[in-house]
């Protein structure tokens, strides 16, 4: 530190193609501010030793990372093939038979999914494969789904099975996602990332699982809902106000409610998250191409720089940095499209503001830092910060002055390494508060953040190191 100002932060998903230690710390160090460890693959130990991989990277690297664990949910899925994969053409019939253990062939295939004959009657529409394969449903007999291939291609092993327009029952939490909780809680996961949740139900079974199965290490992660069933999307503010944030998961929800709604919907999810303080992550394709091309096409650099002028606090690789042949590259271009984007963005705290109120204390300090930092043009806001609550407030407000967030709790620190605009920083805190605002300033000018002469804006609560006690503003000329 100090790099080049970055507000909106990278989550990146490791895989084979980012293993390798030296690889993921150029990748850190590059930018990524958040690992995703995608548990649809792999055992429970290879979470865990890729869990240990992303700290000793990060500590190389001498930056604290995230750690999101993104759980599987329900695997709505065909089954295997005789030959790995059949071509089905326009107009044949195909079978999708709940009952069949054998492997299946051009006429019909065994389902993961158990249930699917009973979610779905005659004029129903099929996606398999992500949309690239249409079944249109004949008619449901016992346990066997009878369809026309509508449009044609070929399908392979485990393919997942979406319904247009929604309504499968699976529940979001399978059986796995417990064991896989559980896992994640054992190396202290900074965020779990919960699977097709339909309502905030979902979600709150989801914290309480998480909270039981962390109790041995004192844990509590953020949670994540990802947005990519149709039946979310009427429940969307519920499910935000059950959740610490949310994924436009641009994916699975394009195939349930069509590709042309899907921008729409993903500005709107931006816009709740940040009206209801909480963090949201945007991703799917964002750079697609640079899975196997060293530079992303002209429409990923406007997806993602849109995805930034919108206000997501993070852009999200999947397959680019998991399996892709330019994992590095890709985040490289990521950061630079996101650095460009922020600097055309409008300031408008004082529209912001407007006819706003506010009824806590330490979330009016939190907008009053802001309004008097941009006013005066502060060099820098700080928070000293127990719970990382103040620095969430602030990061909901765009402003071109960096929010570095202090913390004597290492989770605190590497939970905020989500929020837009925040640099969370771990530094011990003093009982006494002038003792601690001294130390920080100490702190900040340690790392070139402020010298001699400047201003900057710094919150606290008297007494110090109560979570949720921000009480105070002090504007500060650095000695």
């Amino acid at each position: 530190m100090p790099r080049a100002r970055r507000a909106t932060k990278i989550v990146a998903t490791l895989g084979p193609s980012s293993s390798d230690p030296a690889l993921l710390q150029k990748m850190i160090e590059a930018g990524v501010n958040v690992v995703r460890l995608n548990f649809s693959h792999g055992t429970a130990q290879d979470h865990i030793d890729r869990a240990a991989l992303v700290r000793a990277a990060a500590q190389r690297a001498g930056r604290e990372v995230a750690i999101m664990a993104d759980l599987q949910g329900p695997k709505i899925r065909v089954g295997k093939f005789a030959e790995g994969k059949v071509q089905l053409e326009q107009g044949m019939k195909f079978v999708l038979d709940a009952s069949r253990t054998e492997p299946g062939d051009q006429k019909g295939v065994g389902l993961d999914y158990k249930d699917l004959p009973r979610d779905v009657k005659a004029g129903d529409t099929l996606l398999l494969n992500d949309g690239l394969i249409v079944l249109t449903v004949d008619s449901v007999k016992g346990e066997q789904v009878r369809t026309t291939v509508k449009v044609a291609g070929v399908l392979s092993n485990n393919k997942g099975i979406n319904k247009q327009g929604g309504g499968l029952t699976a529940p979001a939490l399978t059986g796995k996602d417990m064991e896989d909780i559980r896992t994640a809680m054992s190396f202290q996961a900074d965020y779990v990332a919960v699977s097709f949740p339909k309502n905030a139900t979902d979600m709150e079974m989801a914290r309480q699982l998480c909270n039981v199965a962390g109790s041995e290490w004192g844990h509590r992660p953020g949670l994540i809902a990802k947005i990519e069933r149709a039946e979310a999307i009427p429940n969307l503010e519920a499910i935000c106000r059950a959740s610490d944030g949310i994924m436009v998961a641009r994916g699975d929800l394009a195939i349930e409610v069509g590709n042309a709604a899907v921008p729409a919907l993903q500005k709107r999810m931006i816009r709740m998250a940040r009206e209801l303080d909480i963090v949201v992550i945007t991703a799917t394709h964002m750079m697609e191409s640079m899975i196997t091309n060293p530079v992303p096409t002209r429409a990923e650099v406007s997806d993602v720089a849109n995805a930034v002028l919108d206000g997501t606090d993070a852009v999200m690789t999947s397959a680019e940095t998991a399996s892709g042949k330019f994992p590095l590259e890709t985040i490289i271009e990521m950061a630079n499209i996101c650095s460009e984007a922020e600097k055309a963005e409008d300031v408008k705290l004082d529209a912001d503001f407007t006819g706003t109120t506010f009824k806590r204390i330490d979330q009016s300090i939190a907008m009053g830092a802001l309004f008097t930092a941009y006013h005066l043009g502060c060099k820098a806001i700080v928070a000293l910060t127990d719970s990382g609550s103040t620095p969430l407030w602030m990061s909901r407000h765009r402003i071109h002055i960096p929010i570095y967030a202090l913390t004597p709790k290492l989770v605190t620190q590497r939970k905020m390494a989500l929020y837009r605009n925040v640099r969370p920083l771990l530094m011990d805190q003093s009982a006494e508060r002038d003792t601690a605002l001294a130390d920080a300033e100490a702190h900040l000018k340690k790392r070139g953040i402020v010298a001699s002469g400047d201003i900057y804006a710094i919150t606290c609560g008297e007494p110090m190191g109560a979570p949720g006690g921000t009480n105070m503003l002090k504007i500060v000329r650095a000695s």
